[in-house]
Parts: C-alpha cells; sequence; structure tokens
C-alpha cells in the first residue's frame, strides 16, 4: 500500500498495514449517507455521486459537501456558486452508480430543460440546477464558503488537498420528505452501506 493510502499518523508499536486496515474498518462503521450532487453552469449539466454531505449549522441552514478537486462537479459549482443534493431511497441504490463519472448523456426538452442525465430524469430547480426526480428529498444550496484543506497531511508535503469543502446555505427543497404527511409512510433514505461503494465524491 502506497503511503497515499495509508496517509496520517499511525501510533508507536502498531504494524502501519495492520493499523491501516482497522482505522478504516472504523471509519466505515460511521454512518455515512450516499447522495447525488447536481450542478449546472452555463450549457452544461452534471450529476455526482457523493457521501460526504451534511448539516453543519442551524442558523443559518447550512449543509457540507466535500467535493473532489479535480471533479466536474466541483468547477461547475465554483463558476455558478449553486449545488443540489438528491436524496434516495434504499430501493434506488442502484442510481448512484450511473453517477461516479462525469455525465455524458444530457436530454434536453424544447426549453432548454434538462429532462434527463445518464438515461435518469431530472428536473430543474433554483434556477435551472438538476435533482434527480425520483429523490424522496432534495435541496438546494448556495455556496457561502469553502476550504482548501481538506486531505492535506503532513506527508502529502505542500501537494494540493484531494477534497474541497463546500459549504451552502438551503435555499429550497422538496421532495416526498418535504411534505406534510411525510412521517405517514417515511421511506429509508439510502446510506453507505447499502451498497458495495466505500466512497462518493
Amino acid at each position: 500500500m502506497s503511503p497515499v493510502e495509508r496517509a496520517g499518523p499511525v501510533p508507536v508499536d502498531r504494524d502501519p498495514d495492520g493499523y491501516d486496515r482497522a482505522r478504516r474498518r472504523v471509519l466505515w462503521s460511521l454512518p455515512t449517507g450516499l447522495y447525488v450532487i447536481g450542478s449546472r453552469a452555463g450549457e452544461r449539466w452534471n450529476l455526482m455521486t457523493c457521501s460526504w454531505v451534511m448539516q453543519v449549522a442551524t442558523s443559518p441552514k447550512l449543509v457540507g459537501a466535500a467535493v473532489e478537486r479535480s471533479s466536474v462537479t466541483l468547477g461547475l459549482v465554483e463558476e455558478r456558486g449553486i449545488f443540489t443534493v438528491s436524496v434516495l431511497s434504499r430501493e434506488d441504490r442502484a442510481l448512484v452508480r450511473r453517477f461516479v463519472k462525469p455525465a455524458r448523456d444530457v436530454v434536453l426538452d424544447q426549453e432548454g430543460r434538462a429532462v434527463t442525465i445518464q438515461g435518469t430524469p431530472v428536473v430543474e430547480v433554483a434556477g435551472g440546477v438538476p435533482v434527480l426526480a425520483d429523490a424522496v428529498a432534495w435541496m438546494a444550496c448556495r455556496v457561502q464558503a469553502g476550504s482548501d484543506d481538506l486531505g492535506r497531511s503532513p506527508e502529502a508535503g505542500d501537494g494540493l488537498a484531494s477534497h474541497r469543502l463546500l459549504v451552502g446555505e438551503v435555499i429550497d427543497v422538496g421532495g416526498p420528505l418535504a411534505e406534510e404527511d411525510a412521517a405517514a409512510g417515511r421511506p429509508e433514505v439510502l446510506r453507505m452501506e447499502d451498497t458495495r461503494m466505500n466512497y462518493g465524491g
């Protein structure tokens, strides 16, 4: 295993490979959702599977998402300043695999709105940013802050961080879970452990 894959401190008297495996098992035990981040800038749309999304403040309502620096999504979000998060039900676990690579298949309607991405129905919100039409919930977020320090470690030296943390204020929400009677038939939302994936972002 390369030093990059095993980045971070290793306790004294611990076997580095054994410790790394133990650390990964503990981190994978944390309850982690699996979402689809939507982005758009100009005539470019994208959807990306992302596992590192969470609410980070209550007043204002802020959501953080850690996104790879080299991703198409980050470029679009930095250009437009808005991202969406689609929350899926466990039954839709197969959908996330469609968005592990940049979207190549975007179908538009006569008004120029995206109606499918990678063969999956979408709707545009917040001025044209896509969300999955079958999401059990979605939110649109306007970027308020970002951090370039994620993924840096002493072993990595002065290299670029692997991820950027985007923090956005929630500016719109929708989907069945946003309805007042949602508690009556609340679906279970997709989590990382429902798939064979161990990372998205």
